[in-house]
């Protein structure tokens, strides 16, 4: 699992839109091989919704060959009304880039038979091959789309009851009054999510610092859905820093210091959009490159007192581990 730290949501949202349009772009969709994207509502993706309409108009990125896949709809208001996940997706992205109608599908909270209208959901998910990137946002209680705590984690697309929290956290787009908030919803499941081939997480601001904490230091817990993105193979997840405040120090510094090897080591131009290696060969040149570097700035007594610091810390470290490997040793 990959975590992604950067220092507000602005720089989030313009991290997660570059990712997207980039996927997108190196996919190279087309008619007969649509890039399926799933997407969610609510306030974490909205400036990285704005930030891909403007891509979109600057002509860097094109949604034509793009097929959508919401997670979730309430039960039992019109499309039309202003608070429908409908609408919010229409207002904020739809009608700001160039995606066909066609290629952009809902699941409808109205229908005749829900448990249908779930099944056909799925139905309609397996006929494009599965989703390639889906995005997500979550509650301060951890729950991914509406799958509340304590959701089965092989969940699929179904009907679900609102907790009472999620009621009370949406009343502020029901003009504060919880009798107009729905209580029942559509939603894709827990497994629905982690189908996907790749699966992006954004988690800002301080009241979900819990739940992050819950998501990467502690083990995969059906009361905190989200934690299921530990079993993905190629999980992300984008926080700020204020999301961060129940980490432990030690967990943030260590995946702050894989970006940094990504970007300062092996060097940003030899590692794909995933982290993965692009050539072994270049890996090898630019960590040599470094590593001549370091050996030279020391040589020149270049380094300040606070890298000597770090550098004689780890020698001191690593002999103290080498003396008591010697000594347990029969």
């Amino acid at each position: 699992m990959r975590l992604v730290i950067r220092n507000d949501y602005d720089q989030v949202s313009e991290w997660v839109a570059h990712y997207i349009k980039e996927r997108i772009n190196q996919f190279e969709p087309s008619k007969d091989r649509p890039f399926v994207l799933g997407l969610p509502t609510g306030s974490s993706p909205l400036s990285a919704y704005r930030r891909l309409a403007e891509f979109c108009q600057e002509g860097k990125l094109s949604f034509k060959h793009v097929v959508t896949f919401n997670m979730d709809e309430y039960v039992g208001i019109p499309r039309s009304h202003k608070q429908s996940y409908y609408s919010f997706m229409w207002t904020n992205l739809f009608k700001n880039i160039d995606i066909p109608a066609e290629n952009i599908n809902f699941l409808d909270g109205n229908a005749s038979d829900l448990e249908e209208e779930c099944r056909r959901y799925e139905a309609e998910i397996a006929k494009y091959g599965g989703i390639e990137l889906f995005i997500g946002g979550i509650g301060p209680d951890g729950h991914i789309a509406f799958n509340e705590p304590g959701s089965s984690l092989t969940s699929r697309t179904r009907v679900k009851t609102l907790a009472y929290e999620t009621i009370i956290a949406n009343a502020r787009f029901f003009d504060g009054d919880i009798t107009k908030v729905p209580k029942l919803a559509l939603t894709v499941g827990v497994a629905t999510v982690m189908d996907a081939r790749e699966v992006c997480i954004i988690i800002t601001g301080a009241h979900r610092s819990i739940a992050l904490a819950k998501c990467v230091e502690e083990g995969v817990n059906h009361m905190w859905t989200v934690s299921a993105i530990q079993m993905h193979p190629k999980g992300l997840i984008v926080c700020d820093e204020d999301a961060t405040l129940e980490l432990h120090v030690k967990t943030v510094k260590y995946f702050k210091s894989i970006e940094h090897v990504h970007q300062s080591l092996i060097g940003q131009e030899n590692l794909g959009l995933q982290g993965e290696l692009l050539s072994s060969e270049k890996v090898k040149r630019s960590v040599k490159l470094s590593r001549d570097m370091m050996v030279r700035k020391l040589m020149n007594a270049e380094l300040s007192e606070e890298e000597d610091d770090d550098i004689f810390q780890d020698l001191r470290y690593t002999q103290k581990k080498r003396r008591l490997t010697q000594s347990s040793s029969p």
